[in-house]
């Protein structure tokens, strides 16, 4: 297995585990936290694409990760500040199931 093959299916794993336990808990630490893990599977894809073949790489895909991680920064820190507004205002962190009418 190439070192290329092997990013690509870290990736790959990072991204469905993030899913995962994006889809299954509902506090919203907890789901920011695995966004972040999720861009980070992408940003592994992307860096096993960049490789051509013996020690050369397309800096085309290395750009875009590096602009990503400087996108997932400002968009975390963004999520956090909302998130702190919305416990001020709601005072819970956590996604309640819906209730049904009586």
């Amino acid at each position: 297995m190439s070192p290329a093959t092997a990013y690509a299916v870290t990736g790959l794993a990072l991204f469905a585990l993030a899913l995962f336990g994006f889809l299954v808990r509902g506090h919203l630490v907890r789901r920011i936290v695995a966004l972040n893990v999720m861009g980070s599977g992408v940003f592994l894809v992307f860096l096993a694409m960049a490789a051509r073949g013996e020690g050369t790489t397309d800096p085309v895909p290395q750009a875009l990760v590096i602009t990503g991680i400087v996108v997932a920064v400002a968009t975390t820190a963004l999520a956090l500040v909302l998130l702190v507004r919305l416990h001020r205002e709601v005072g819970r962190l956590a996604l309640e199931p819906s209730r049904q009418p009586d």
